[in-house]
C-alpha cells in the first residue's frame, strides 16, 4: 500500500481526485473526505499496492503533481515499533494495547489514591467499560478540565498523549511548581481512549480503522465517526449521510453508546467544567470553534490569543510548528465535533489538538516520536489550563 501526496491546483485536477475516489477504495488522510477536497489543498490518501500504479498513471496522464509520502506503508507500519523500551506491559514510550491501557488505568488510581481515582463513564457498543481517570487533590467545589483522547481509532499518538499527562501529574506534583498549583486548584478529567472498540480493532484487524464498531441499519458498513456525532450543526457539512463513509455522522446526534456517554458526563458536570480539550492527530494543529460554520465564536479574540500563546510554549522545545485558528477557518469546515458541541453548552474554553506530524509517517508514527511529541504537547496544555485557572468564569 502507498499513501500519496498531491495538491490539485484548480476544479478540474479536484474532480479527478473524485472521479479516483468513485472508482477506487481510496482512504483519505488528509482532509478526511475526498468531499473536503479544494483547490491548493494539500490532499494525503492511502490506496491498495495493486492500485497504486493506475493511481499514478492516471495523475501523471492528468498532469496533478503528486509524491509517495509512504511507498511500503506495512514497512512503515512495522517501523513505527522501534522503542528501545522492550517491555512486555505498560510503557509511557510504547503504543499500548486497550488490555495494557485498562490494566494502567487501575494501577495508576491504586498507586495514587490521594491524586486520582478512576470511573467509568459507560460502555462501549462491543461492551468495553470507558474508563475515565479524574485528577486532583481533594477538596471543596473544585473546576476542572476535561480532556479526551483516541477519538478515531488509528490516532495512535493521542492515547498516549493522554498517559503521558496522567504520568507528568502524579510524577511531577509536589516538584513542579506549575503542576502541583494545577492540581491543587483543578480537577483534570482524563478519557484515555473514547473510541475503545475502534482502538482494539486497529491493533487486531485493521490498522487504519478510524470510526466505531458499530452496526447500521440496513447496511453492510461498520462505524459512525464519532467527531461527527455531535449535536453541532450535525451533519449539515463536513460530515457524510452514508453510512460506508470514513465521516459518516450516524443515524442521529449521540447515536453511538461512547459519543452518547460523553455528552451525559459533560452535562451532568457543566457547572464544573470549564475548558476542554480533545487531542487528534496528524496535522500539528491548535483549533478552537468553530468547525460547523465559518462563524467565529464571540470570545474569539481570547481563544486565538490563547492558541499563539500555547502553540510558542509547543514550540518552545524541539521547534515544533503549529497553525493554529478557529476550525472551518484554518483547515475546512465539519460538522458534529464534541469541540463545537462543548463550546456550544457553555465551555468557553474548546480546543482541538491534532498532533504530530505533518504527513512524513502521518497516522503510522514512530514510538521513538512518543517521548518528544507527549513533552511538547505537555508545555500547551499546561499553558492554557494554567490560563484557564487565572480566569475562571
Amino acid at each position: 500500500q502507498k499513501v500519496f501526496r498531491v495538491i490539485p491546483q484548480n476544479d478540474e485536477q479536484v474532480e479527478i481526485l473524485n472521479s479516483l475516489a468513485s472508482n477506487m477504495q481510496v482512504d483519505f488522510w488528509q482532509p478526511d473526505s475526498v468531499t473536503l477536497v479544494s483547490p491548493k489543498m494539500q490532499v494525503d490518501f492511502r490506496v491498495e499496492a495493486d492500485k497504486s500504479f493506475e493511481v499514478e498513471d492516471l495523475l501523471k496522464e492528468s498532469g496533478v503533481e503528486y509524491r509517495v509520502l509512504i511507498d511500503d506503508l506495512q514497512a512503515a507500519l512495522d517501523a513505527q515499533f522501534d522503542s528501545k523500551a522492550r517491555t512486555t506491559g505498560h510503557s509511557y514510550e510504547k503504543y499500548n494495547n486497550w488490555e495494557t491501557i485498562a490494566a494502567w488505568t487501575a494501577d495508576i488510581a491504586a498507586q495514587n489514591p490521594d491524586l486520582v481515582s478512576r470511573i467509568v463513564m459507560g460502555e462501549t457498543y462491543e461492551g468495553r467499560p470507558m474508563y475515565l481517570l479524574k485528577m486532583g487533590k481533594r477538596g471543596p467545589n473544585k473546576k476542572a478540565i476535561f480532556m479526551d483522547c483516541g477519538f478515531h481509532a488509528r490516532e495512535w499518538i493521542s492515547p498516549a498523549f493522554c498517559q503521558w499527562f496522567v504520568k507528568e501529574a502524579v510524577e511531577t506534583y509536589g516538584k513542579d511548581t506549575v503542576m502541583t498549583t494545577l492540581l491543587n486548584s483543578l480537577d483534570f478529567y482524563v478519557l484515555p481512549v473514547v473510541n475503545i472498540d475502534g482502538y482494539v480493532y486497529t491493533w487486531t484487524k485493521d490498522r487504519m480503522w478510524r470510526k466505531t464498531r458499530s452496526k447500521n441499519a440496513g447496511s453492510r458498513c461498520i462505524g459512525t465517526d464519532p467527531n461527527r456525532n455531535f449535536n453541532a450543526g450535525w451533519c449539515t457539512l463536513g460530515a457524510s449521510k452514508n453510512s460506508c463513509d470514513s465521516t459518516y455522522c450516524g443515524s442521529a446526534p449521540e447515536s453511538e453508546k461512547e459519543t452518547k456517554a460523553l455528552a451525559d458526563f459533560i452535562r451532568k458536570h457543566l457547572p464544573t467544567i470549564k475548558a476542554y480539550l480533545t487531542i487528534h492527530s496528524y496535522s500539528q494543529l491548535l483549533l478552537f470553534p468553530y468547525s460547523y460554520t465559518y462563524k467565529l465564536p464571540s470570545n474569539s479574540k481570547e481563544l486565538n490569543a490563547i492558541a499563539h500563546a500555547a502553540s510558542e510554549q509547543l514550540a518552545s522545545l524541539y521547534n515544533t510548528k503549529y497553525t493554529y485558528g478557529p476550525g472551518a477557518k484554518t483547515i475546512y469546515p465539519a460538522a458534529g465535533g464534541s469541540d463545537d458541541w462543548a463550546y456550544d453548552q457553555g465551555i468557553k474554553y474548546a480546543f482541538t489538538f491534532e498532533l504530530r506530524d505533518t504527513g512524513r509517517y502521518g497516522f503510522v508514527l514512530p514510538e521513538s516520536q512518543i517521548k518528544p511529541t507527549c513533552e511538547e504537547t505537555l508545555l500547551a496544555v499546561k499553558y492554557i489550563a494554567n490560563y484557564v485557572l487565572e480566569h475562571l468564569y
